[in-house]
């Protein structure tokens, strides 16, 4: 058994749909980065590539790289599963936390569940996804961005 913690942040940006979990959320800002900057995916791609003993996402597919400019990050988590599974590893569960003061995500938890364990390849009930609030500390609270945290256990 390996444990694997990963960490994301993005700030907003108006003019850019919101992405998290693979799942378009309505917003009137999205975050701001190279591919979609779904934060929760990409957390969730560290933990993984971190239980795996490997290196990060951002050195697998670096922001300098213009064949990342607006990547599906779903896609290229489908690609961070593969690179572990064919280290002999399964995937056993995930859980998270997303931090955002906006927009409120408790109705998008399960449609977000369903689409990360679809990328996954593991049961939804095999996945946590906590949406936690910065009560109006730093720049989560101050509405500035989302954050996420990703823990993941593999064999």
């Amino acid at each position: 058994m390996r444990v694997g913690f990963g960490f994301d942040s993005h700030p907003f940006i108006k003019g850019r749909p919101l992405i998290l979990g693979g799942v378009k959320i309505p917003h009137n800002s999205g975050l701001s980065g190279h591919s979609d900057a779904d934060v929760l995916l990409h957390a969730i791609a560290d933990a993984l590539l971190g239980a795996a003993g490997l290196s990060s996402i951002g050195e697998i597919f670096p922001d300098t790289d213009p064949a990342y400019k607006d990547a599906d990050s779903a896609a290229l988590l489908e690609r961070v599963v593969s690179i572990v599974r064919e280290q002999g590893h399964g995937i056993v569960n995930l859980d998270c936390t997303v931090l955002a003061e906006e927009p409120k995500l408790v109705p998008y938890r399960d449609v977000m569940r369903a689409r990360i364990a679809e990328i996954l390849d593991i049961p939804e009930t095999c996945i946590a996804i906590k949406p936690k609030r910065g009560e109006g500390m730093g720049f989560v609270g101050r509405k500035e961005g989302i954050a996420a945290i990703a823990v993941v256990l593999i064999e």
